[in-house]
């Protein structure tokens, strides 16, 4: 079992950057293929980005797309989401889990992120 957390969440103006972390712990992390999702108010779970346990491939909602990236330090058992250029649609709660055969688990709490007009 994996244990996430999430931080780096926060009020920023369009146009803004912010970096999300997800701190995992409890088994070997760089075996794990890893996701950010996110959900807005009244919406459904979606999609953002995916990447390999060793970083070299990476997929990305097309709403984000060139806006932000998702990378991973193995060796801090991190994960990170860049955020840039961004909008108040991208306003939610963003999470991070583990993928987990065709499906993700391990979801950690959640990280607030709130993009002002």
């Amino acid at each position: 079992q994996v244990q996430l957390v999430e931080s780096g969440g926060g009020l920023v103006q369009a146009g803004g950057s912010l970096r999300l972390s997800c701190a995992a712990s409890g088994r070997t992390f760089s075996s794990l293929h890893m996701g950010w999702f996110r959900q807005a108010p009244g919406k459904e779970r979606e999609f953002v980005a995916a990447i390999s346990g060793s970083g070299s491939s990476t997929y990305y909602a097309d709403s984000v797309k060139g806006r932000f990236t998702i990378s991973r330090d193995n060796a801090k058992n991190t994960l990170y989401l860049q955020m840039n250029s961004l909008k108040p649609e991208d306003t939610a709660v963003y999470y991070c889990a583990v993928r987990v055969g065709l499906a993700y688990d391990n979801w950690g709490q959640g990280t607030q992120v709130t993009v002002s007009s």
